[in-house]
């Protein structure tokens, strides 16, 4: 999900304000395929997912738009989880197929055979340990990804999984079909005292990240350059020719080393080539988080991704060096007539529009290059930055750069959370301390990154 540390006083921040004040393209599609007529395989990678995949496979059942086929794997855990969905298919009518495999390899081989094996138009991922929150979900991530052949990915708005969330599905009709029970006794309940405030605590900073980082951040991100470092892969809807085009040409070189967590390699492949990856605002699903103590392993492979992703893909680090090339290149076109011309002549509109490939990649970029060099260098910056006041003990500038980036992150928090601001801004308080902890973990996966690249050369990078 979050390939940077939530810090607010930053170039992204900045870069993201700009796009929201500039607008979106104002071009208006016009869609060459009806994606009503798209055929839509749901993947649903589990491992040790009994207590969540009946609340996974019900928010399937509510959708408007209903797959073709549930393909579940599990990954070698032998709990409950197949037994559970087969009796809950049964009772939906949900076409499952079921992959038990007898060890667990992990979540880039499901992707990868699922875009070989099957030929469906849209390959949708959904964690075993997520649920659907909104019945169209997958129905506006198939429109929206139809709106123009450049977007590859399409997800929602992810939130954290509350108790309370887990029990309102339990209350549909879909979810009641399993057991035709009145009322749902749910393991989460019963965890215990101190595993149910682990897991509070984690749910109360999740909730403030996510909110910055979707709502203001990639929000952001989407009006200026129409697309986004990488999908958030827990819920995501992508094109399945691309995908299995992106396996076939790193699979010999990587094999299924593609990083620390498959999401954001696969996010940077797709913009290296020239497509887009989108996130909607009006349609969320909420995905279950580790309890507290867990975060920093999860924080490693979101943080150490994102930088060994940026090694593989620095020519769209390097756009801001091409910028100038780029502009001369566009001078040059509108000079000539180049570009007035090929817009007459195109049939179909398409938003952001850029051509595809490698090579121009090369030449002058990618526009979401921006983001993505922006937030390599504020990871590394800020807290360089931090240490370096606390080894000089400049206290009084390291008083006044945290109060005011806690002034200036409340403030993002309070807009962008309608009908509960001051709830947000109250959590978003609270869980400062763990915030800028966390950041000491952020610091220490940069660290063994660079041992990887320069010490000890492993770049056997797998989560």
């Amino acid at each position: 999900m979050a390939t940077a540390p939530w810090f607010v006083i930053s170039p992204s921040v900045l870069l993201s304000s700009i796009g929201l004040l500039r607008g979106p393209d104002k071009t208006v599609p016009t869609p060459a395929e009806d994606w009503r007529k798209a055929i839509v395989d749901v993947v649903i990678p589990a491992f040790k997912e009994e207590d969540n995949i009946i609340h996974c496979l019900a928010s399937l059942a509510r959708q408007s738009l209903r797959p073709r086929h549930v393909i579940l794997v599990e990954d070698g855990a032998k709990d409950q989880t197949v037994p559970r969905a087969r009796e809950y298919a049964a009772a939906a009518g949900l076409d499952l197929t079921v992959i038990e495999r007898a060890s667990s390899i992990g979540k880039t081989p499901t992707i990868k055979r699922q875009a070989r094996e099957f030929d469906s138009d849209v390959e949708f991922i959904l964690d075993g340990d997520t649920f659907l929150e909104s019945p169209d979900y997958i129905a506006r991530c198939v429109e929206e990804l139809y709106q123009g052949v450049g977007i590859a990915s399409a997800c929602g708005t992810i939130l954290p999984m509350r108790p309370k969330d887990r029990h309102a599905l339990a209350q549909t009709d879909a979810f009641k079909l399993w057991h035709g029970a009145p009322a749902y006794d749910d393991p989460h309940a019963r965890r215990g005292a101190l595993h149910s405030a682990w897991w509070w605590i984690t749910n109360i900073y999740r909730e403030c990240l996510y909110l910055f980082l979707q709502r203001f951040v990639y929000k952001g991100q989407m009006v200026f350059f129409g697309s986004i470092t990488n999908p958030v892969g827990c819920a995501v809807a992508y094109r399945r020719k691309y995908i299995a085009d992106l396996f076939d040409h790193y699979e010999p070189l990587f094999g299924d080393d593609l990083t620390n967590s498959e999401d954001i390699f696969i996010g940077f492949a797709l913009n290296y080539e020239g497509y887009r990856n989108i996130q909607l605002q009006d349609v969320q699903a909420r995905s279950e988080e580790p309890e507290v103590q867990r975060l920093p392993r999860q924080i490693y492979l979101w943080s150490s991704s994102f930088l060994q992703s940026c090694y593989y893909f620095d020519a769209l680090l390097r756009t801001p060096f091409k910028a100038f090339k780029r502009w001369r290149k566009t001078r040059r076109d509108k000079a000539s007539g180049e570009a007035q011309r090929i817009a007459e002549m195109r049939k179909i509109k398409e938003q952001y529009r850029q051509p595809f490939g490698k090579q121009y990649t090369l030449d002058y970029g990618r526009p979401i290059g921006w983001a993505m060099f922006l937030s390599a260098f504020e990871k590394i910056a800020f807290p360089t930055a931090l240490v370096i006041m606390l080894i000089l003990r400049m206290w009084e500038a390291l008083a006044v750069t945290l109060v005011a980036e806690l002034a200036v992150s409340m403030t993002v928090l309070f807009v962008v959370s309608r009908g509960a601001r001051i709830a947000t801004v109250l959590k978003g308080i609270a869980i400062t301390p763990l915030r800028y902890g966390l950041m000491v973990a952020d610091t220490l996966t940069i660290l063994r990154f660079a041992t990887d690249l320069w010490i000890t050369g492993n770049r056997k990078w797998r989560k």
